[in-house]
């Protein structure tokens, strides 16, 4: 890999979109089962002043001075980092099934921390280590597409040895393979995947069905009853699909048009607000009629509103990933690399599907699902069947320039 010069800061707009997406976005929220855990937490802000009072130095060094001295031979050990709640857990709130099971197996003892907060302030912890080529204390982190490829660009995350993941190259499911930010996977493997759907009260709708982003932006039946997220990259990114446009390639005017759109929607008082994960009390209570939801909060609800129900738009629907990444000078790499090999196991990904409710990016997992729960083994929202599948789209990445344009014309049509 060459060397990386660029400056990473952030800019007022993207300061202030991560802001909104850690107080009321997916940032903050759908990384647990919050109907399962009773709250969303603290979430710690002071992240954001480091991020935006100065720049990253640039990354000069290369792939090759960045390799760690790796002690997983004779230190039989692994530190991992990772949201709350992104863990099968026992009964009891005790144990980690699986990770008790690798542990057994292997022989090597995992440091499991959830000291992920949201993607800017874990982000801001480990920045001034990494930028300073020093071990950041953990040898396996899990953080959203956005900020995985910002920090594989500024080359701080450690390449993978392919001869470690053998069932990771074999079991990972082909929409996961490519993306555009780490191409063929030689730095990341997804943990998760994360739809963004459209979901409606058929109470509220009086039976109707909601199914196009059509339907949420212009029908007169749902005026003032409509949410959107205020996340842009999915409510703009449905908003293209539903235009004939891909998100995957979206131009600056592509992106203006879709805007335009939603805010003719606006001026009309179709949509009642943008949200976060909030929404999903309006929408089980019937405030909402229908809205632009992410998946696993959808599993959830339903097991208590089952008049809530979710529909793939045929135009196609949002997905972002959250991954696993080594970062440079960590001390157990290869202990690092077989863990992620390990939660590719059909058996072990279905425990910690059956307890997150997320897309599962394991192939073969269904069979291992059916076996604790077979409801949730034939939902597509865990596991997409083919036609889902072949519907799915992410957002492309963006330059610095262009996220700090296209967040602030956003922040200007949602009133955040």
């Amino acid at each position: 890999m060459e060397a990386r010069h660029e400056s990473e800061s952030l800019s007022p707009p993207q300061i202030a979109a991560m802001r909104r997406s850690m107080t009321s976005g997916r940032m903050a929220l759908t990384r647990r089962s919050l109907l399962r855990a009773g709250g969303a937490g603290a979430i710690a802000v002071g992240g954001l002043g480091a991020l935006g009072g100065c720049g990253i130095p640039p990354a000069g060094r290369t792939d090759a001075n960045n390799a760690s001295d790796d002690h997983s031979d004779e230190e039989k050990k692994v530190n991992f980092s990772n949201w709350s709640e992104y863990m099968d857990i026992s009964e009891d709130k005790k144990r980690h099934p699986t990770l008790d099971e690798f542990q057994r197996r292997t022989g090597i003892a995992v440091k499991y921390t959830e000291d992920i907060n949201d993607n800017v302030e874990f982000f801001g912890k480990i920045k001034p280590q990494l930028a300073a080529g020093q071990n950041i204390g953990r040898d396996l982190i899990c953080v959203t597409d956005w900020l995985a490829a910002r920090m594989i660009r500024l080359g701080w995350m450690q390449k993978l040895d392919a001869a470690n993941l053998p069932h990771a190259y074999a079991n990972l499911a082909e929409g996961f393979r490519t993306p555009d930010w780490d191409p063929g996977r030689a730095y990341s493997y997804t943990w998760t995947g994360i739809p963004a759907v459209i979901a409606y009260n058929k109470k509220a709708t009086g039976g109707r069905k909601v199914t196009s982003i059509t339907q949420l932006l212009e029908d007169p039946k749902l005026k003032g009853r409509v949410g959107m997220l205020t996340e842009m990259r999915d409510t703009v990114g449905l908003t293209l699909l539903d235009m004939g446009k891909r998100p995957e390639n979206v131009t600056a005017d592509d992106y203006d048009a879709a805007l335009a759109r939603i805010q003719k929607a606006v001026d009309r008082g179709q949509i009642r607000r943008f949200t976060g994960g909030e929404y999903t009390g309006d929408l089980g209570q019937g405030d909402l009629a229908a809205c632009v939801a992410w998946a696993g909060d959808l599993v959830q609800l339903q097991l208590d509103k089952p008049q809530v129900e979710f529909a793939v738009p045929d135009a196609g629907y949002m997905t972002s990933t959250d991954n696993l990444l080594i970062p440079n000078k960590a001390r157990h790499k290869k202990n690092a690399e077989r863990l992620i090999d390990y939660y590719y196991e059909p058996k072990n990904a279905a425990q910690v599907a059956a307890f997150i409710n997320y897309v599962c990016p394991v192939d073969g997992v269904r069979d291992e699902l059916a076996k604790i729960d077979k409801d949730l083994a034939e939902n597509p929202l865990i596991i997409p069947d083919e036609e889902m599948t072949a519907k799915s789209h992410a957002f492309r990445s963006l330059s610095s320039e262009e996220e700090t344009a296209f967040e602030e014309k956003f922040t200007k049509l949602t009133g955040a």
